[in-house]
């Protein structure tokens, strides 16, 4: 039976060093863990890595630093775009997986193992393989997750770090799983409602662009060979300038469509601009109380899942407000922090905000007084997915006979444009016959 040389610390944090015989290295970590030890390094006797220094005295070796998923690589290597994070369905179905797994008795490091192995997106199956050889060489797994920023962000590592000093792992890995569940059907029914005015706005788009550059043109021909150069009506006229301006200018425009693409890219990404346009988002006619509803849904539940979780209340606050979708909303959230780090309540800066409406403040006031803040604010968030549910059903109803016409109006103009002058045409070849 091999031996392995450890490092660990004990309850009062002092450090042991020591060796002990165990089949392998992952047995060897749970003997340690199993007497009340924290191993920090564990390799097997006699394969520790040895370095010099250049008077010949030996130093301690330095860590090997994990090959991260999209970690900068040497020029031989290089991969260009390469990818970095993982699709939010894959590792929602990982969540749900491994809290199973750990729930069903099998230990954390062979759940990693087997996921590892069944794992076909390239990026989640690095990451956990480099999870599983963190957790086996001594670390926490809030503390191998945290490598991977890009894949699992502040809210799931902190969950997970509360699960594990709570001893309730599996719990919070099957609240996080239900989490990113319902935080995933809340954003699919705000995209849908996103998607149908945008889908007929390109067609509309596409439609006047081959009408202007293809029929356009040989109508206008048309017309000169029949009309022999007397006026046309003025909305016909029109549409024939309009296509020859496109005809000549078809290089610039998608230049300038380019130009003020890249523009609002940069601008929305940007701090200020992203504030801007969060702003407007939320005072939009129609779309702005589908997304106030949203993001205070995503908020509650953020929010409560984490207290329930028993991550500390300003910590919850501060992820919430550093994964809150929307910006505006994320600076309320901010506030609060400020509030109750001052220990003062959480309802006042939420009143002040004038972004909560008066039935959540009500509610998280109940919830602060009765002591079950966490259960009221996971109500709030199942309230306002109905809520949202209900704003998606009414703005779609709203919204397809609004594009409908719009769509008409537009190729109907157009239609009505061309034709208006066959009418003299018609009308003059009934006069000259007569």
């Amino acid at each position: 039976m091999p031996s392995f040389e450890y490092k660990a610390l004990d309850a009062q944090g002092r450090e042991s060093v020591g060796t002990l015989d165990a089949a392998s290295q992952g047995e060897a970590v749970a003997a340690l863990r199993q007497a009340g030890y924290f191993p920090t390094s564990v390799v097997e006797a006699g394969k520790a890595p040895k370095a010099k220094s250049k008077g010949g005295k030996p130093v301690k070796a330095k860590a090997a630093t994990p090959a991260v998923p999209g970690a900068k690589k040497s020029l031989g290597s290089f991969t260009l775009f390469q990818r970095k994070s993982v699709k939010a369905k894959t590792l929602m179905v990982f969540t749900r997986q491994l809290a199973t797994l750990i729930d069903a008795g099998l230990p954390l490091l062979r759940g990693l193992n087997v996921l590892a192995k069944q794992e076909k997106d390239l990026v989640l199956k690095a990451a956990t393989e480099k999870i599983a050889e963190s957790v086996q060489g001594g670390s926490t797994f809030s503390e191998g997750l945290a490598q991977h920023p890009r894949i699992f962000n502040k809210l799931f590592v902190s969950m997970v770090k509360a699960g594990e000093v709570g001893g309730v792992l599996e719990l919070v890995l099957t609240r996080l799983a239900e989490f990113q569940e319902k935080a995933a059907k809340v954003k699919n029914k705000v995209k849908s409602a996103m998607f149908y005015p945008i889908t007929v706005m390109v067609i509309a788009i596409a439609i006047v662009a081959y009408l202007m550059v293809a029929i356009v043109p040989k109508f206008q021909q048309i017309f000169n060979d029949l009309l022999g150069g007397r006026p046309l009506p003025a909305l016909t006229q029109f549409v024939i300038d309009v296509s020859q301006f496109v005809q000549g200018n078809i290089i610039w425009i998608a230049l300038v469509v380019g130009a003020l693409a890249a523009t609002w890219i940069w601008f929305s990404r940007s701090p200020q601009g992203r504030r801007i346009l969060d702003r407007l988002a939320i005072r939009t006619p129609l779309f702005g109380e589908l997304v106030r509803k949203s993001a205070i849904a995503r908020f509650s539940r953020t929010f409560g899942t984490l207290v329930t979780s028993g991550v500390p209340i300003l910590q919850a606050l501060t992820i919430t407000s550093e994964t809150a979708d929307n910006s505006v909303i994320s600076d309320a959230i901010g506030k609060v922090h400020d509030s109750v780090k001052e220990g003062e309540s959480i309802v006042q800066p939420m009143e002040a905000s004038g972004i909560f409406p008066p039935m959540v403040i009500s509610m998280v006031d109940v919830g602060e007084e009765t002591g079950q803040l966490p259960d009221m604010l996971l109500k709030i968030a199942e309230v306002y997915d109905d809520e949202v549910d209900s704003a998606v059903t009414g703005l779609t109803s709203l919204l397809e006979p609004i594009m409908i016409v719009f769509l008409a109006v537009v190729v109907g103009t157009i239609v009505i444009a061309l034709f208006l002058p066959l009418i003299t045409i018609i009308e003059t070849m009934g006069q000259s016959q007569g």
